[in-house]
């Protein structure tokens, strides 16, 4: 009889492990797996620090409302090490990694080496600030939450024609940043057809750190507009430039908005302007809701923001496709009207 009962109760107990474990199993296949591809390390790290924070705030909240159909999300962060051939790496993890889809990358060059992998691979990628027109060329699973830099160059164009009233214009370029050299090329192309003209194009590595002899040329010839389509550098430059003298107005890029811009010289800025896909001062009840909840947390900045409305959307169009099947999801994305973001 006692032998009999311990049989019983060896039973149940394998039976009770065997359905913690079934259903251990079933859960953790009940998630859905977002992937976050940006730079921890290297120099895009500091400023791609604010799409990891957005990613998990925006997460956190989507799974405090029940998560997407009856689904939590998990985040898998992945880091691209701020270069184009360890973003393509790091695309490859996300595919061994079985992710419903990927927010990321963002600068320009790292989305552009991310972009292939996931389109080979059908796994739907969003970038939130990568404004260069081939990321999104790559394939119909690629898309963005920005703006793009013939819209970006042509608007910094119309700008400094029309409200600066500028003549003329210096262009300084990083030709190690494709996000650099299609913007620099997109105001030029704006700029002259709106008989503007050009002085002079110089070129500069972001690891440079002396750019006086680029600039005692510039200066020599007191261009009414310097463009500097450049990332964290363009901070330096502007104090340097401003050091020697030249009195241009300075313009850039969204990749001004940074604290790392500021940090490097741009602080000391007097008189320029940049383009962007957000500002605080937005007047929208949108805006207003997530500034109070998302400043409790984290400091906010444009690439917050964008990261922030790029997982809503693909929350929302995985919602609309009523399915984590990815090529749903995808046409979910290409079929998306009207979303409201921040």
């Amino acid at each position: 009889m006692v032998r009999r009962l311990f049989c019983i109760m060896g039973f149940l107990f394998l039976f009770v492990l065997t359905m913690v474990v079934e259903q251990g199993i079933v859960n953790a296949k009940e998630t859905i797996k977002i992937a976050a591809v940006f730079a921890k390390t290297g120099d895009a790290g500091a400023s791609n620090l604010h799409h990891f924070q957005a990613m998990r705030f925006a997460i956190d909240e989507i799974n405090k409302q029940g998560g997407v159909l009856g689904k939590k999300i998990t985040l898998l962060e992945f880091d691209n090490c701020s270069t184009p051939i360890q973003s393509k790496l790091a695309g490859k993890k996300v595919v061994k990694a079985d992710v419903t889809a990927v927010i990321g990358a963002s600068w320009s060059s790292h989305s552009i080496a991310l972009a292939p992998v996931l389109q080979k691979a059908k796994i739907p990628m969003i970038t939130p600030d990568s404004t260069h027109p081939k990321v999104t060329l790559t394939g119909d699973y690629i898309f963005r939450t920005c703006f793009i830099d013939p819209f970006q160059g042509q608007v910094l164009a119309k700008f400094a024609i029309k409200d600066l009233n500028a003549k003329t214009a210096v262009i300084l370029t990083d030709i190690t940043s494709a996000y650099s050299i299609g913007l620099a090329e997109m105001f030029h192309k704006y700029f002259e057809e709106q008989n503007g003209k050009i002085l002079a194009e110089f070129e500069y590595k972001q690891t440079d750190k002396n750019f006086n002899k680029i600039l005692v040329k510039v200066k020599q010839m007191t261009p009414d507009v310097l463009f500097i389509p450049g990332h964290d550098e363009a901070g330096l430059i502007v104090k340097q430039a401003q050091n020697i003298g030249i009195k241009a107005v300075f313009l850039g890029g969204d990749g001004w908005s940074t604290q790392q811009f500021l940090s490097n010289g741009g602080s000391e800025l007097k008189l320029g302007y940049l383009s962007n896909h957000w500002t605080a001062d937005l007047d929208t009840p949108e805006n207003k809701i997530f500034l109070e909840k998302y400043r409790r947390l984290y400091e906010v900045n444009p690439g917050a923001v964008v990261t922030y409305d790029a997982i809503m959307l693909l929350a929302d169009a995985i919602k609309r496709a009523g399915s984590l099947d990815k090529s749903k999801i995808r046409d979910a994305l290409a079929n998306t009207k009207d979303f409201q973001g921040i």
